[in-house]
């Protein structure tokens, strides 16, 4: 029961980073949600594959930061 508001939160969160990074959240989403690595998200994107890498680390620390309980 307490995956719920922690799943809730993440989707507020990803819609945020998405305002402010909207390829970072899209990587996020390919990643964690579709299981792609950051090389199959290239190729799928036609992205070079270390802009994927950068954005990821991006993505995953800005939604790490937002998580953390206040």
């Amino acid at each position: 029961a307490q995956r719920v508001p922690v799943l809730l939160e993440l989707d507020e969160q990803l819609r945020e980073l998405e305002k402010v990074a909207p390829e970072a959240a899209r990587l996020v989403e390919l990643r964690f949600f579709g299981g792609l690595t950051a090389e199959e998200a290239a190729e799928y994107l036609g992205m070079d594959v270390g802009r994927v890498r950068r954005q990821l680390r991006y993505g995953q620390g800005w939604l790490r930061r937002a998580m953390e309980p206040s």
